[in-house]
C-alpha cells in the first residue's frame, strides 16, 4: 500500500460497489435517508448519470423522493471512479453472483469486483459482502485482502429485500450480520443499526447458508404449488378452489402459494448454488427446478389439447419475471414465447413496464390475438374486458385457474 493510500482521508461514510443496481441503490438511498454520506461506485456510466440526476434507473416504489432529497442534500452521489472506494470507512459490495451455463456457481464475481478497485482499498476499512454468495466466498475475500497486504475487517450481511418492497423492508426486516472476529461483527452491527434495531448475528458460513436456504425454500414452495396445480388440472379440477379450502382459517397451510412462473435473478440461481455446495446431491432442489422450469412446456401442452395453435395468434401478457415489476431478468415468459413461436401462427408480447422494441401495445394484442396468456400477473390484467379466451394460471382474474 502506498503512502498516499495510507494517508487517504475518509470522505464518505459508505461506498457501495455496484451501487446503481436494484440492490445497491435502494441500500444507498436508505443509508442516506438515515443521515449517512454515501458514494455509489458502479461501472455502468449510464446508470451513474441517471442517479446523479436524481432519477431512478429502474422502478422501485418509495425510492424516488428520498433519492431526490439525498442527492440535493449532497448525501448521495454516484461515480465510475474506482478510487472512490478508498474514501469510505465502510465498503459494501453488491454484485451479481450468477451460475454458468452448466449451473456451476461463479465464485469469482465478488473477488473480480474487489480486484477492479483493490489498489484503492486501505487498512482499517470494513468490507461488507451484501451479494448472495456461494458458501466460502467470505473466507475467500478475507484471503484475497490479506494476500494484498490490506488489513481490513470483513463481514457478510446478506440482502433480503424483495424487488418493489426495498424501501419498506430495508427498515422493517431483521438484518443478518456475520463476521469472523468480534471487532468486525461489532462494526457491521453498528452500520446496519442505522436501518433497524433487529440484528441477527451469525458466523459467516452460517449466514451464507441462511441466505441460500431462504431463497431455495421459496423456490421449493413455488414448485410445490405448481406441481399441485398440474395434478388438479390434469383431473379437470380447479386448484384455486382447492387451495382456498386448504388455507381457509388454517394457519398451517397459509403459506401455500398460487401457481405461476417462479423465475427471476435469484431463486433458481441460488437453488443451484446450494445444490453445487452439497456436491449436487439435492434431489428436492433439482426436482423443484424441473417443475418450475418445465411449467411453460406444460402450459403449452395443455393449450395444444384445447386449441389448434397453428392457426392462432397468441398474445402473451406480461414479460417481467413477476407482477408489478419492470425487471425481465430470467423471466419464464421468454421461454413461453420461444415455445409458442414454434407452435402458433404468430406470437405477440406486451408489458406495461418492460421496454422492448419487439413488444406491442396491449390494445393491439387484444385486437389481434385469438388466445391470451397471462405470463406476469400485473395488476392491469385483472380487469381486462375481452371476449378472447384468457389463460390465467395465477388466479389474477378470479375466474379459476384450470387450463
Amino acid at each position: 500500500m502506498s503512502e498516499d493510500q495510507a494517508a487517504q482521508v475518509t470522505t464518505s461514510d459508505v461506498c457501495i460497489v455496484g451501487g446503481c443496481g436494484r440492490v445497491g441503490l435502494p441500500l444507498g438511498i436508505a443509508f442516506a435517508a438515515r443521515g449517512l454520506s454515501v458514494v455509489l461506485y458502479d461501472i455502468n456510466a449510464e446508470a451513474v448519470a441517471t442517479v446523479n440526476a436524481a432519477r431512478l434507473p429502474f422502478a422501485e416504489p418509495g425510492a424516488a423522493e428520498p433519492l431526490t432529497e439525498a442527492v440535493a442534500a449532497g448525501r448521495l452521489r454516484a461515480t465510475t471512479d474506482p478510487s472512490s472506494v478508498g474514501g469510505s470507512e465502510h465498503l459494501v459490495v453488491v454484485v451479481g453472483t450468477p451460475v454458468d451455463e452448466h449451473l456451476n456457481p461463479d465464485l469469482g464475481a465478488v473477488p473480480r469486483a474487489l480486484e477492479r478497485c483493490a489498489e484503492h482499498l486501505r487498512d482499517g476499512q470494513l468490507v461488507v459482502l451484501r451479494s448472495t454468495v456461494y458458501p466460502g466466498v467470505t473466507a475467500l475475500t478475507e484471503k484475497l485482502l490479506a494476500g494484498k497486504g490490506i488489513r481490513a475487517d470483513v463481514a457478510f450481511c446478506p440482502e433480503r429485500i424483495a424487488e418493489g418492497r426495498a424501501m419498506t423492508e430495508l427498515f422493517a426486516l431483521p438484518q443478518i450480520v456475520a463476521a469472523r472476529t468480534p471487532a468486525a461483527l461489532a462494526r457491521a452491527e453498528k452500520l446496519f443499526r442505522h436501518l433497524t434495531e433487529q440484528i441477527v448475528p451469525l458466523e459467516p458460513e452460517e449466514a451464507e447458508l441462511a441466505k441460500l436456504f431462504t431463497n431455495t425454500w421459496r423456490y421449493i414452495k413455488f414448485a410445490t404449488a405448481n406441481q399441485f396445480w398440474m395434478m388438479a388440472n390434469d383431473f379437470g379440477l380447479d386448484f384455486a378452489r382447492i387451495r382456498h379450502a386448504v388455507a381457509y382459517d388454517y394457519p398451517r397451510a397459509a403459506d401455500l402459494p398460487m401457481p405461476g412462473f417462479a423465475a427471476g435473478p435469484c431463486l433458481f440461481k441460488d437453488t443451484m448454488q446450494l445444490a453445487a455446495f452439497n456436491r449436487n446431491n439435492f434431489v428436492l432442489g433439482h426436482s423443484a427446478m424441473l417443475i418450475n422450469e418445465g411449467l411453460p412446456l406444460y402450459l403449452v401442452s395443455r393449450l395444444e389439447d384445447r386449441f389448434d395453435l397453428s392457426e392462432m395468434t397468441v398474445g402473451i401478457l406480461g414479460m417481467a419475471f413477476k407482477g408489478g415489476s419492470d425487471d425481465p431478468r430470467e423471466s419464464l415468459a421468454y421461454k413461453l414465447r420461444k415455445i409458442l413461436a414454434l407452435k402458433t401462427r404468430e406470437t405477440l408480447c406486451t408489458d406495461p413496464f418492460v421496454a422492448d422494441e419487439r413488444f406491442v401495445d396491449l390494445d393491439e394484442v387484444l385486437r389481434r390475438a385469438d388466445l391470451l396468456v397471462i405470463a406476469a400477473p400485473h395488476e392491469q390484467y385483472a380487469r381486462l374486458e375481452t371476449d378472447t379466451p384468457l389463460i390465467d394460471m395465477w388466479g389474477l382474474t378470479g375466474q379459476g385457474v384450470r387450463v
